[in-house]
């Protein structure tokens, strides 16, 4: 017994948050990982809808139920001592639990019809800059004011990534605008909940499982105008497992010692990401709009980061 025992505590503390704080490599990677899952999502989502493989809503419900079932897998192979009980995944007294999945599902359903309506680069300026915005509001509202240092890094950063969008940027929709700034704003409010999480990869697996019902419903209510081929659904299905379930995991990790302002700054990076995975898979072109912009995001990002960092040190 004292055996087994012992087992379950050395699992439970592989799930769990450590008692010290990561240190500031796992932290970079933790959070870089994220970050290029974010844009292979992007890039997911562009080969699916604009190739119309599948549509919205199809593509929407197969990734919430691939995260899902991914992220329960793994939990499973890891034989998770704190089960992943069904009936405690979906009582009403987890009212936390259950914000972070509809704040997940909006995200992911008004994302995916905004795209019908916008390009990539108007659907990416409009999403990313909600993002930053809110998050930093939400900041200030709790009573965080920025240095000077961190307002600069705001400016450089948001001023190459309106550098890299805007060449390629056109007046977008009224439909498509509304939508993305609702799907910004419910990303924004899902990462601040994950801040708090104490066991990323099982609020993570929970969050999907309970976006399960609203996948169900949303795929039967639009079942009769679906339109999806076996290559939207391979698309679907790496958007959930991988850049959806294992991403927002990972993601979920790395708030654990990200402030505010790191967390909202550090997603204006996915575009030049995505922009990146464009000129390898997509044999896209490498343009000075590019190098300049990427100079300035990650230097925006890094002064930000750098002025976090002494700020610590100094307390």
């Amino acid at each position: 017994m004292n055996t087994e025992g012992n087992k379950e505590m050395n699992v439970e503390q592989n799930f769990d948050v450590e008692e010290k704080p990561p240190s500031v490599l796992l932290t970079i990677s933790t959070c870089c990982f994220a970050l290029v899952a974010f844009a292979a999502n992007s890039v997911l989502c562009r080969l699916a809808l604009g190739s119309s493989s599948i549509d919205p809503a199809s593509f929407t419900a197969i990734r919430m139920l691939s995260g899902a079932i991914t992220l329960a897998v793994i939990i499973l192979l890891f034989k998770q001592p704190r089960k992943l009980s069904i009936q405690n995944v979906f009582s009403i007294q987890h009212s936390k639990g259950w914000f972070a999945s509809i704040m997940l599902f909006t995200y992911a359903i008004f994302f995916s019809f905004a795209y019908v309506k916008l390009n990539t680069a108007s659907g990416a300026l409009i999403l990313f800059a909600t993002v930053q915005f809110f998050m930093i509001g939400v900041n200030f509202l709790k009573g965080n004011s920025l240095h000077l240092k961190e307002w600069l890094g705001v400016i450089i950063s948001f001023s190459g990534f309106v550098l890299l969008m805007l060449p390629s940027a056109t007046q977008p929709s009224l439909t498509g605008f509304v939508m993305m700034l609702v799907a910004g704003i419910a990303w924004a409010f899902y990462t601040l909940e994950g801040k708090t999480s104490k066991n990323p990869i099982l609020n993570t697996a929970e969050n999907f499982i309970r976006c399960i019902p609203f996948a169900l419903i949303l795929f039967v209510s639009t079942f009769w105008m679906s339109n999806f081929s076996g290559q939207g659904v391979l698309y679907a299905m790496a958007s959930g497992s991988i850049a959806s379930g294992m991403g927002y995991t990972v993601w979920y990790f790395a708030l654990r010692n990200l402030s505010i302002t790191q967390a909202a700054i550090s997603q204006l990076s996915v575009p030049l990401i995505a922009a990146i995975g464009g000129v390898i898979f997509v044999n896209e072109t490498i343009t000075n709009e590019l190098v300049i912009s990427g100079m300035l995001i990650l230097g925006g990002i890094a002064l930000v980061s750098l002025k976090k960092k002494k700020s610590s040190s100094a307390r």
